[in-house]
């Protein structure tokens, strides 16, 4: 889990809840219609926005921002080196197993077709489409929340606009406008909160998972390219330890 987004977004809306209580009490911006204006509204836009496809995953993309798939560099690193060792000493038959019994399916996948004696050109192509194509769909999901900021403040506008209307129109019975004035306030305070506590932070964050993610798949396509290559383990391990901060390059070999 991800302590940073769970901690962010619990101290974001902490603080303004506890603001709220401390003025006029946080029943005073509950409001049914505001709610439904600025949340369903901006739902629906994002339904005509993106597939329907996308959209079933939208509670499984925002969990990819609270949880996401953790992948130990150190680890792999030391794996790819102990893979180009065995190839080196036994020959790149002997991978068999080891891809057989891979977690990681882009791993998996290279290790495979090196060990089934494809040509160079055609791993690396092939893994690198299928690198673009994932960071493609990631891109769409993170652009789901960065939307969803925009159109919930846009509705949350429409919504000041509706109680606006609604208050003139109703000037000459006072306890009319209270309740106007309260959907004009509190749809752009509704707006405001979804994009700057749910939308633009998400979408931020699932991109730089999705840069995090092909960080690794780029290291592993190094090693697979290195590993068919017969490169020295030590080269091979000096080459993906480039793609690491200087702090964290621990070779194995010293």
């Amino acid at each position: 889990m991800d302590l940073g987004t769970v901690i962010g977004i619990v101290l974001i809306l902490g603080l303004l809840f506890s603001a709220m209580a401390m003025g006029v009490g946080v029943g005073a911006y509950i409001d049914v219609p505001s709610a439904l204006i600025v949340i369903g509204g901006s739902i629906g836009a994002l339904l005509i926005s993106f597939k329907m496809e996308t959209m079933k995953q939208f509670m499984k993309i925002f969990m990819v921002a609270i949880k996401p798939p953790q992948e130990d560099k150190a680890e792999l690193i030391k794996k790819l080196v102990e893979f180009a060792t065995s190839a080196r000493r036994d020959g790149i038959l002997s991978l068999e197993a080891a891809a057989n019994q891979e977690e990681n399916e882009f791993l998996k996948k290279g290790l495979s077709m090196a060990v089934d004696g494809n040509e160079p050109d055609t791993i690396r192509e092939l893994l690198e489409i299928e690198m673009d194509q994932t960071s493609s769909r990631h891109k769409i999901h993170a652009s789901v929340f960065d939307q969803w900021a925009g159109l919930a403040g846009a509705m949350g506008m429409i919504g000041t606009l509706i109680g606006l209307v609604a208050m003139l129109l109703n000037m000459a019975d006072p306890s009319a406008i209270g309740p106007s004035m309260a959907v004009a306030l509190l749809t752009t305070m509704y707006g405001a909160m979804i994009g700057n506590i749910f939308g633009t932070p998400i979408a931020n964050i699932l991109n730089i998972r999705n840069d995090e993610e092909g960080l690794v798949k780029e290291m592993i396509l190094e090693g697979i390219m290195s590993i068919q290559a017969g490169d020295n383990p030590r080269t091979l391990e000096g080459k993906l330890l480039s793609f690491l901060p200087p702090s964290e390059r621990v070779s194995q070999f010293e």
